[in-house]
């Protein structure tokens, strides 16, 4: 269920709470927000809760919360002592990758561990980059939710052939090689993720918060990190996991034989949820 929290600044922060153990706050990736699903039968099954803050400018969550990753991090904190919970595993989705590494960076004493899945870890797209305009210009507010209405429409519809058509994005092998390995429940999962995205305010910010350097704030972190992303993930490259590694002295790297960015989908998933859950159990309190 949706829940609205109120910050001390007046600030609306949406946020869903999911489950009963040991508390996860997710750091959602680009596009989602607090409703995001990839891994949460999952940990759900392993008797951990799940707090997923829409970040700011997703869902309802303002996007003056996110003036700063640093802004943005205290209302995370706010929120966790609303919550009465002192201390918390932290997972970072792609481009919630930042906010993972600087929550856990300013506040070492409420994060028990990190896990960086795809996630960007330091420069990604910059105003040179093509991409980064395109970006710019697809999915700002008065465009995206147009194209998410297409994007729904469409893979309702077709669902097969705008899964041909899209899924290679997410991968540096050809289509022809990762087709294959999904299943009828991964293309529906896929499915699904495409109908809750929207972009908000919350692209803009990301294109913008991406575009920094994040050397100073990794280079502090304190707790156990693990490292998660495919040797093939087409959108943020593997030197974002490798670049992790070097600057957070107790990290591990997991590069996984997985097909691309979507690490929850396909066959390499098992492999990657084996790594993350002896990861994660190993530091339960």
């Amino acid at each position: 269920m949706r829940n609205l929290f109120k910050t001390k600044a007046g600030l609306v922060l949406e946020y869903t709470v999911l489950g009963h153990g040991e508390p996860v706050l997710v750091m959602h990736g680009g596009h989602s927000n607090c409703y995001e699903e990839f891994g949460y039968d999952e940990l759900l099954a392993r008797n951990y809760s799940i707090i997923t803050p829409s970040r700011p400018g997703y869902g309802l969550s303002a996007k003056a919360i996110g003036h700063t990753l640093e802004t943005a991090c205290e209302a995370y904190i706010e929120l966790l002592d609303y919550l009465r919970i002192q201390k918390i595993h932290v997972v970072a989705i792609s481009a919630g990758g930042p906010s993972g590494i600087v929550l856990a960076s300013r506040f070492p004493e409420r994060v028990r561990s990190l896990v960086l899945q795809s996630a960007v870890t330091h420069t990604w797209l910059t105003p040179k980059d093509s991409l980064y305009q395109t970006a710019r210009f697809m999915f700002r507010p008065t465009v995206e939710k147009y194209l998410w209405s297409l994007m729904r429409l469409l893979h309702n519809w077709i669902p097969s052939a705008m899964f041909k058509h899209t899924i290679v994005s997410f991968s540096k092998r050809p289509k022809k090689e990762i087709l294959p390995q999904f299943s009828a429940e991964d293309r529906e999962l896929y499915r699904r993720m495409l109908n809750r995205q929207r972009s908000g305010h919350g692209f803009l910010l990301d294109l913008e918060q991406t575009g920094n350097d994040w050397t100073a704030a990794i280079s502090t972190i304190q707790c156990p990190v693990l490292i998660l992303h495919s040797k093939y993930d087409g959108l943020v490259p593997l030197e974002h996991a490798r670049y992790a590694e070097r600057h957070i002295a107790k990290s591990r790297l997991y590069e996984l034989e997985s097909w691309g960015h979507l690490i929850w989908l396909g066959e390499g998933a098992p492999d990657m949820y084996r790594e993350w859950f002896a990861f994660l159990d190993q530091q339960r309190a």
